[in-house]
C-alpha cells in the first residue's frame, strides 16, 4: 500500500509539471523563458542539496554534458508550448513523443519490435494525429504543437541517455548542475516577473522535478517494468482531469477519444505479454 502511494504520488508530480507550467505562463503571464529559468536552477539547487546530503557527485563526461543539453530541449520547448496548449492537451502530446521517440531510438539501436509493439505504435500516432485535427470543439495552436514535439522529443532523448545508469540520482543532478549557467542566462534575459508565476516555476523545479524525480527513482527498483509502464500512462490523465478542475480547462470529445487511442496504442506496445 506504501508503494502504490508512493507511485501515485509520483505520478501526480510529473502531472503537476503541466498543470504548473500552463498556470505560470499563461494564466499569471510568466515570460517562458523566465520560467524555464527559475524551474531549471530550483530543479538544479533542490538535487545538488540530495546529492551533497547522500555524498558525492558524478563525474563531468562528455557523454554527460550532451545527455545535459537534451534536457534542455526537453525543458525549454516545454514552457513555450504552454502559452497556447492546454495543460492535459500538452501533457498527452509531450507523452506520445516521449514513448514513439524511445521506440524509434530502441528500433535504430538495432532492437527488432515485433508485429503487436509496431500495431501499438501505430495506433498511438494515429490518436495522436486524431488529437491535432482541427475540429469545430477545438483547434490547436501549431506552434505551440511544434515546441511540445520538440519537447517530447528532447526528453526521450534524454530518457534513452539515461536508461540503464548506475546513479539515476547523481546523473539527473549533474544534468540540472551542468544547465544552471543557461538558467541564469534565461533569467536575465526573461521579462514578466510576477509573484504566482515565480511560485509556479519554483514548485515545478525544486518540487514536482527535484523531489518528483528523486523518489521516482526510488522507488523503481521495487516494481516491475510493466508497473512503472502502466502507471507512467496515467500521467496524461491526471493532467487532463486537474487542468479541468484548476485551470477551467474544457475537456471535449475529441480529447477523451484520443487519450483513449494514445495510452491504449502505447500500452500495447510497452506491457509485455502475460
Amino acid at each position: 500500500m506504501q508503494l502504490f502511494a508512493l507511485i501515485a504520488v509520483t505520478m501526480c508530480a510529473f502531472a503537476a509539471n503541466s498543470i504548473l507550467a500552463r498556470a505560470g505562463v499563461f494564466t499569471f503571464e510568466m515570460e517562458p523563458l523566465l520560467f524555464a529559468g527559475v524551474r531549471l536552477a530550483s530543479g538544479a539547487a533542490m538535487l545538488a542539496v540530495l546529492v551533497l546530503m547522500r555524498g558525492g557527485w558524478a563525474r563531468v563526461s562528455r557523454a554527460r554534458v550532451i545527455t545535459a543539453s537534451t534536457l534542455l530541449l526537453y525543458l525549454v520547448p516545454f514552457s513555450i508550448a504552454y502559452l497556447t496548449l492546454p495543460s492535459g492537451v500538452g501533457a498527452l502530446i509531450l507523452f506520445g513523443i516521449v514513448q514513439i521517440t524511445m521506440f524509434g531510438g530502441s528500433y535504430l539501436a538495432g532492437t527488432q519490435p515485433n508485429a503487436r509493439q509496431w500495431v501499438g505504435m501505430a495506433v498511438a500516432m494515429a490518436g495522436l494525429g486524431w488529437l491535432l485535427w482541427p475540429t469545430e470543439s477545438m483547434t490547436l495552436d501549431v506552434m505551440g504543437v511544434v515546441f511540445m514535439v520538440v519537447s517530447g522529443f528532447g526528453w526521450g532523448v534524454f530518457s534513452m541517455r539515461g536508461r540503464g545508469s548506475q546513479d539515476p540520482l547523481g546523473d539527473m543532478a549533474l544534468s540540472f548542475a551542468l544547465c544552471a549557467p543557461v538558467a541564469l542566462v534565461l533569467m536575465l534575459i526573461g521579462t514578466g516577473w510576477s509573484l504566482g508565476g515565480l511560485i509556479c516555476a519554483v514548485l515545478s523545479g525544486a518540487v514536482m522535478s527535484g523531489l518528483g524525480y528523486a523518489l521516482w527513482y526510488r522507488v523503481l527498483p521495487q516494481v516491475a517494468a510493466t508497473t512503472s509502464a502502466v502507471a507512467q500512462l496515467s500521467v496524461p490523465v491526471i493532467a487532463i482531469v486537474a487542468g479541468a478542475i484548476l485551470l477551467n480547462e474544457t475537456i471535449t470529445l475529441d480529447v477523451v477519444v484520443a487519450s483513449a487511442v494514445v495510452l491504449g496504442g502505447i500500452a500495447v506496445s510497452v506491457l509485455k505479454r502475460a
